[in-house]
């Protein structure tokens, strides 16, 4: 299948990084994290969703962890020193990350927001992403994505 280069993907190849593209069937709308990593044959713990928080300030954040995770919004607060961190509302993303819902990739945003990937993605080579649109997963070492986007690690999910 010919696959339309993404944006993210169009920021990579300038970059000379190695990465892989994974595609998946969808109906148009965004898919459940855990429902991608079936689609791909993956482990959840290995495909990872982005999502963006805002503080009181108006400050963006970025961060990432495993589809079968959820953020601890005050472990996310103190890594990068604000009282408290919120989602963002849908309807917002396109206009503050250039992404829909479902389409999200920490590459290519709008603005380089600072970014927190979960701690555990360096027990992998690879890790998967988003690919900037639906439908279209990235696979690259995480610390070729840390490493790119200036990005750091730290544990920000809820204990189980």
């Amino acid at each position: 299948m010919n696959i339309t280069k993404t944006n993210a993907m169009r920021i990579l190849d300038k970059a000379k990084l190695k990465y892989e593209v994974l595609t998946y069937e969808h109906q148009g709308e965004a898919v459940d994290g855990l429902q991608v990593a079936a689609k791909l044959h993956q482990l959840p713990q290995q495909v990872f969703k982005t999502l963006v928080l805002t503080s009181n300030t108006k400050h963006y954040y970025v961060f990432m962890v495993p589809v079968d995770c959820e953020l601890d919004l005050k472990k996310c607060a103190r890594c990068v020193n604000e009282k408290s961190l919120e989602m963002i509302h849908v309807k917002n993303l396109l206009s503050i990350s250039g992404y829909i819902r479902g389409g999200c990739s920490p590459i290519g945003m709008k603005k380089a927001y600072p970014t927190v990937l979960h701690e555990s993605a360096l027990q992998f080579d690879t890790i998967y992403f988003s690919g900037g649109k639906i439908g279209v997963q990235i696979a690259m070492s995480p610390v070729s994505l840390l490493e790119f986007i200036h990005a750091k690690t730290a544990d920000i999910v809820k204990k189980a």
